[in-house]
């Protein structure tokens, strides 16, 4: 008895050893830089949550030169730009906050150390070239550009934004703070960072001296920041853990595509693929790399469809990943003011239509065609398309999916040239100004017609959201407003002539 009692004593010792030997495998880390250690020191205490949030992420255990040698379908790294210095070290807080300091106005001295506040795309770009130049090149870079250097949309923006207020029997406009800019419209396209000197700020621990940026926080993604680049990794990365499994879930997308004008987020919780996702999510695997359809997630999420790297499990590629979120769309369904073929160019603010408007159509459905994909690259974007849903999907079905969306557009644009038509009678009539064509109460029912109700239908088909196509701002509100339109006519046509 004795003996067995050693026996399994020595045993689990070893075992113990063994056990012991593994984590320390395990905890050992890539080497991090003195410059990281001492940003780590003192905000560990600080800002915990930071520090946290960067020892979980793929950044603290990794080195640019590991992951440089991983197969190519594996490998999330895609630069030559990498300098020696940064390579044998794992990506730290120095590492991205002293990057290409000459160009950054937000570079400050900060305890020895010249420091960025911000860690814009082109710091990105040492590591993530490909994505970073995809990125650069799609309309959501150009977000923020898009809503200011378009006069109508500026116009509508600035309408949306303004401060009311009644004098006598009239409304009065007054220009928004940019507090209020911030947090609508701009803190989803983005902000211009701009420096205007330095400031104090204090907290429990030390005062310090930084640059007093305009337009921040914020993480649009079209922000321009101040080395010029354009947009925001952090969007869709959140920093510091910049996890790849956040950017694939819907959660990510749903703070900025949701309803009343990008309901894509309420119809993804409706639709099938939604109900799958919210019942079996936490069974999928959210960090695989290429993403294996049918093996790592069961239906798709937004990522799925419009940017993932997806392959079959022996690793044949479906879908390459691309960080223009637009390349494998070829139609416009979020209709501006209807829908139309996608545009050649990013800078949607440079399209003008016949009329010499800033619009990829005239209000009546004409196509500026000059400025938009022709059919043969429309039909190969939609075969891409058909690709993921051919990793699930019969042919049958996929072909019937789209035939019904094509139809879906087509019948909500009669709906929109309706609700124009009725609105160029109104001001035919002197009963609206088209010179401000946002801001009465019957042009807001046009603006409702083709960015709430048009686009609520549409999105309801693409993703399976009937009920979006139907009653919630579907078809009901279409037809509805349709007719409100013609009575405030009516009414106003009638009060005219007593």
């Amino acid at each position: 008895m004795k003996r067995i009692l050693v026996f399994f004593t020595l045993m689990f010792g070893a075992f113990l050893c063994s056990f012991a030997q593994e984590k320390d495998v395990k905890i050992t880390s890539p080497p991090i830089s003195d410059q990281t250690q001492t940003c780590i020191d003192c905000h560990e205490s600080i800002n915990p949550g930071i520090v946290h949030d960067w020892r979980t992420s793929r950044h603290s255990y990794i080195t640019p030169e590991t992951a440089l040698q991983k197969p190519s379908l594996e490998r999330r790294i895609s630069s030559d730009l990498i300098t020696e210095n940064l390579r044998s070290v794992t990506v730290g807080c120095y590492e991205c906050h002293s990057l290409n300091a000459s160009s950054h106005q937000d570079n400050f001295e900060h305890f020895d150390y010249n420091i960025n506040v911000i860690v814009s795309p082109y710091d990105c770009k040492i590591c993530h070239f490909i994505k970073v130049e995809q990125y650069s090149n799609s309309k959501k870079a150009h977000a923020l550009d898009i809503l200011q250097k378009n006069p109508m949309f500026h116009n509508l923006v600035d309408n949306i934004t303004s401060v009311k207020e009644v004098k006598g029997n009239k409304i009065y406009q007054h220009e928004a703070s940019e507090t209020i800019k911030g947090e609508t419209c701009y803190s989803c396209h983005g902000t211009t960072l701009k420096v205007q000197g330095t400031k104090i700020v204090a907290n429990d621990f030390e005062a310090i001296e930084v640059p007093n940026l305009m337009g921040w926080p914020n993480q649009g993604v079209g922000r321009i920041n101040p080395d010029g680049s354009l947009g925001a990794c952090t969007a869709c990365h959140p920093r510091h853990s910049f996890s790849i499994e956040i950017a694939r879930k819907p959660y990510t997308c749903s703070q900025c595509h949701l309803q009343p004008d990008v309901p894509a987020w309420e119809v993804y919780k409706e639709s099938k693929h939604g109900n799958i996702f919210l019942s079996k999510q936490h069974k999928w695997n959210w960090e695989n790399v290429p993403w294996k359809a049918g093996i790592d997630l069961a239906a798709p999420t937004c990522a799925t469809c419009h940017n993932s790297l997806l392959s079959t499990n022996d690793g044949e590629i479906l879908v390459n990943r691309t960080h223009d979120f637009g390349e494998r769309l070829w139609v416009r369904i979020f209709g501006v003011i209807y829908s139309h073929p996608q545009s050649k160019n990013a800078k949607t603010y440079l399209i003008k239509n016949k009329n010499d408007l800033p619009f990829p159509t005239t209000f009546v459905a004409e196509l500026a065609s000059d400025y938009l994909i022709d059919k043969t690259e429309q039909m190969r974007r939609q075969n891409e398309m058909k690709q993921v849903c051919q990793s699930c999907h019969s042919t049958d079905w996929v072909n019937g999916h789209f035939a019904q969306l094509d139809n879906t557009i087509i019948e909500t644009d009669k709906m929109v040239l309706a609700a124009t038509q009725l609105l160029q009678k109104a001001w035919d009539q002197k009963l609206a100004n088209p010179q401000s064509p946002f801001d009465e109460a019957i042009e807001k029912k046009w603006i409702a017609q083709w960015l709430f109700y048009a686009n609520s239908v549409r999105y309801g088909s693409a993703m399976g959201g009937p009920d979006y196509a139907s009653f919630k701002n579907g078809w009901w509100e279409l037809t509805k407003n349709l007719q409100e339109m013609q009575e405030i006519i009516e009414l106003r046509i009638d009060s005219r002539i007593k």
